[in-house]
């Protein structure tokens, strides 16, 4: 018996996908415990509509992760930090700082664990890479001043 699985189930399948399994074991488990419907049209129609649905949001959240990454590939962000009297920062110039800046100078919204940079804890220019949604990654440069 054909059956679309409402949840995850071991051995099984994951949400959404169409199996094929006994017919004791559809109607004596995967039925009374509402795991799984029976694969008829209306839940074919469901399962392809769902289907679509998903491929359309992940290839508009990737569009618009390119259209982040093209206004941020090779821009340079500035960040003003104090120092002692050697040239050496106070701390360190953070993530969190830089996707703060991002979002400051080009309204682009990130979360700072997509940021990735070594420590910054002098003065000059360092390159920063930020992944976006689905894999998209843009390249940027930390300018870093009095």
């Amino acid at each position: 018996m054909k059956v679309v699985l409402k949840q995850d189930v071991k051995g099984l399948g994951k949400k959404g996908e169409l199996v094929n399994t006994s017919d004791g074991y559809a109607r004596n488990f995967l039925f009374p415990r509402n795991l799984a419907s029976e694969a008829n049209a209306q839940a074919m129609a469901e399962l392809k509509n769902k289907e679509q649905a998903e491929k359309y949001r992940i290839e508009t959240e990737t569009a618009a992760a390119k259209a982040d990454a093209a206004k941020l590939e090779g821009k340079t962000i500035r960040i003003v930090a104090k120092a002692g009297q050697n040239g050496k920062l106070f701390g360190s110039v953070t993530a969190k700082e830089i996707a703060a800046q991002i979002k400051a100078d080009f309204g682009v919204e990130l979360d700072k664990r997509k940021v990735e940079v070594d420590d910054i804890k002098s003065f000059g220019t360092f390159p920063v890479s930020v992944k976006l949604n689905h894999g998209v990654t843009a390249s940027l440069f930390v300018s870093v001043s009095e």
